[in-house]
């Protein structure tokens, strides 16, 4: 076994590094000590993630697709330095540009997208030399920057060596998978190197497998601001799981044991796939891991730089896919019940290892680049109870999607590293691999990806209890709906109140004590109104011709909380966050507001017999505002409420001409206005309370730019 504790890299243009690195410690030392250190870290990063590249053959490995859902390796060659410069420029911490052009093209990478959606596009991609010069001025430039900015310790996200650690922790990302396209390169485009070339020389007979058990207990995960380790935003805030006891395997699972489920025919087999599993198999066609070579009746195994015998005593590699099916195929040949862990099940192992990268001495696992540049036996690095490789040789697949914790928030500069996985297609996977560094090698690394995409990734199993179908908390990205979640939930625009408050404010005093049993939000929108009306009203039915709105306020009702995506400026976004909890006056309300589908011009006779009807800028939106009134005035109990709102904006494209309550009277020859026609339509059954109120409201379209309006409001009272 080979340390490599003390091993340096050295690029052919001489630059030299430290293999084995610590992130730093943020809250120690003093602020001279600080800046030697992260300096020395940065140009260790930078110099490891160059040597990588040298194990390309040509410039022609440069442009093969390694693999058709991902850019070739040119791009990331240069991605992890423009990141750098574009993120000091996005946080203001610097004003100046290296290369705007390689600046934008290298700038944005792909999230693996969808297995079956191809990037066939043309790109004018730099040369090799172009991307080093700029790797080499980046260097010098952030280098400077590191010498001479000012900062203080603690070191928090709002510090310029924040920006500066970002960057590094995200060029040691890359170092990752980026080794994983050299991997799929084919061999003859990959030369053998000095360090990267130093695999693993033990293999046999894989161990034989089994279960574990493992106690249940309560599971706090997140971590706090004041945590003195870098960290990506998705690691910020706190949950608490109470996790079951469980039962979990000795080892990972090996390549010998997952030929088992091969030779039983695990692949043709489709009972054991998801559907999302089948259509990945219909497409990449596959019967056998990725990094098996078949060769008749034989697999050979790709390492990074070779292929070699298949070293069946080391875990298998495979994604999130195969790891379902396998599991499914188990639980099959074992009837019980056996699955990936949870993020929560997989702390419980994890909590038995007290240790934690930077302050360990020597790794406990194949992990930090501290043994080979390649896996290792699933029986070398022993635990605790009997366990092997709870950190490190491979990252553990988990049952669990990606999503924020309770308090999560974007950092302003990378606004865009988290949420766009919080969308139930990207699976966590924990622990780390041989070649996951810095911030990756944490306990609190949280990391995912779509459940097709490959990585230095296998797995665990566990004997547990089923799970329920898990609820996410989805970003909404739709803009109109995102418009109308801002207006009602946001913060105020333009100095302008939240206008669904408002109007119920106004309409407070007007309602009687013996009034408050049932209350209609029709047209509800995002449904604020609708919360609104709850703190007056025993139960509100909130109602919307569009399904898609009150999906957004129907989430929020479920699970406290609803995020959505704003425009900031061009493609450019702003991540936002509702929560029921900060609402003053909301506590519990949810369970007296229903959310329904409904037709305001021809709604179901169930909806009936109310205390007040809402109808919020609502008749400029309907096809028929007459066919309503009369309608409605029927579903409205005496000495009860209906509560008109509109901007009267007429528009054919929502209400045909002929049926717009305002305009010119053919009849008469005169002219009338909305409220004129609202007046004839609802008396003698209705009379106004009151004089109408005039309320503005504003809509954000992006940061720049707003929509503002005044709305009328008018109260009616049903006396006969």
């Amino acid at each position: 076994m080979i340390s490599q504790t003390d091993l340096c890299v050295t690029t052919r243009s001489g630059e030299s590094a430290l293999l084995v690195t610590k992130t730093p410690i943020l809250d120690t030392g003093d602020v001279a000590s600080k800046r030697t250190q992260i300096l020395e870290y940065f140009h260790h990063t930078f110099t490891l993630y160059e040597s990588l590249f040298e194990c390309l053959a040509s410039d022609e490995a440069f442009y093969a697709r390694a693999n058709r859902l991902r850019y070739p390796l040119i791009f990331y060659y240069g991605h992890t330095a423009v990141f750098f410069i574009n993120k000091l420029n996005a946080a203001n911490w610097i004003d100046t540009r290296i290369d705007p052009q390689l600046e934008s093209s290298l700038a944005v990478g792909v999230d693996e997208m969808s297995w079956d959606d191809l990037n066939e596009e043309h790109f004018q991609w730099p040369t090799p030399s172009q991307v080093k010069a700029y790797r080499d001025k980046t260097r010098e430039a952030v280098d400077r920057f590191i010498r001479q900015c000012d900062f203080d310790l603690p070191i928090d996200w709002n510090s310029p060596m924040w920006i500066v650690l970002m960057g590094i922790e995200h060029e040691r990302i890359h170092l990752e998978t980026s080794s994983v396209l050299i991997r799929e390169l084919p061999v003859e485009l990959v030369l053998d190197h000095p360090v990267w070339g130093n695999v693993c020389l033990q293999s046999g007979v894989a161990p034989e497998n089994r279960m574990i058990p493992v106690s249940g207990g309560k599971v706090e995960l997140g971590k706090a601001k004041s945590n003195p380790l870098y960290g990506w935003d998705v690691e910020y805030g706190y949950s608490c799981v109470k996790v079951k006891s469980f039962a979990a395997s000795q080892y990972l699972v090996s390549n010998q044991e997952f030929r088992e489920f091969m030779d039983a025919g695990g692949y043709q087999d489709s009972q054991y796939w998801t559907a999302e599993g089948k259509q990945w198999l219909e497409f990449s066609q596959a019967t056998h891991p990725a990094y098996w070579v078949s060769n008749a009746d034989e697999y050979r195994y790709r390492s990074m730089l070779k292929v070699d015998d298949m070293p069946w005593n080391w875990p298998v590699e495979i994604n999130y896919l195969e790891a379902k099916a396998f599991c499914n195929w188990k639980s099959k040949v074992t009837n019980r019940c056996i699955r990936m862990p949870t993020e929560a099940e997989w702390f419980q192992l994890r909590n038995g290892l007290e240790t934690d990268q930077p302050s360990w001495d020597r790794a406990p696992g194949n992990i930090n680049l501290e043994y080979e540049m390649s896996c290792c036996p699933v029986d070398r690095h022993e635990f605790h109870d009997g366990f092997y490789d709870i950190i490190g040789n491979v990252w553990q697949w988990t049952e669990t999607p990606i999503d924020g914790y309770d308090g999560y928030e974007v950092h302003p500069a990378y606004d865009d590293f988290s949420t766009p996985t919080f969308d139930g297609r990207h699976n966590l996977f924990k622990g780390g691999s041989w070649i996951s560094t810095g911030n990756e090698a944490t306990k609190d690394a949280r990391y995912a990806f779509r459940r097709h995409f490959f990585q230095c990734a296998g797995l665990r199993y566990v004997e547990a209890e089923p799970l329920p179908d898990i609820e996410l908390n989805v970003y909404e990205t739709d803009q109109m709906i995102s418009k109308y979640l801002d207006a009602h939930y946001g913060k105020p625009n333009l100095g302008v109140n939240n206008f669904p408050v408002t109007c119920i404010e106004h309409i407070r005093p007007f309602v009687k004590v013996r009034q408050t049993r049932r209350a209609l939000d029709i047209g509800c929108a995002s449904g604020r109104a609708s919360f609104e009306l709850a703190t007056i009203f025993d139960h509100v039915d909130a109602v919307d011709f569009s399904v898609r709105l009150i999906e957004a306020p129907a989430n929020l009702q479920k699970s406290g909380r609803q995020r959505y995506v704003v425009c900031d400026e061009g493609e450019l976004s702003l991540y936002r966050e509702i929560r029921l909890d900060d609402m003053v006056g909301y506590e519990d309300i949810q369970d007296r507001v229903t959310f329904m589908q409904g037709d305001a011009c021809n709604l179901q006779e169930k909806f009936d017999d109310y205390d007040l009807v809402f109808a919020g800028n609502l008749l400029e939106r309907l096809y028929d505002p007459r066919r309503f009134l009369e309608l409605i005035k029927g579903r409205i109990r005496k000495d009860g409420l209906l509560v008109l709102s509109s901007t009267y904006t007429w528009q054919e494209a929502y209400t045909p001409r002929d049926k717009w309550l305002g305009g010119f009277k053919a009849a008469t020859g005169e002219n009338y206005h909305t409220l004129q026609g609202i007046t004839e339509l609802l008396t003698p059954q209705f009379r106004m309370l009151g004089e109408p109120a005039d309320i503005p409201f504003v809509i954000r379209e992006t940061a720049r730019k707003y929509q503002h309006s005044i709305s009328e409001l008018s109260i009616w009272e049903k006396v006969a």
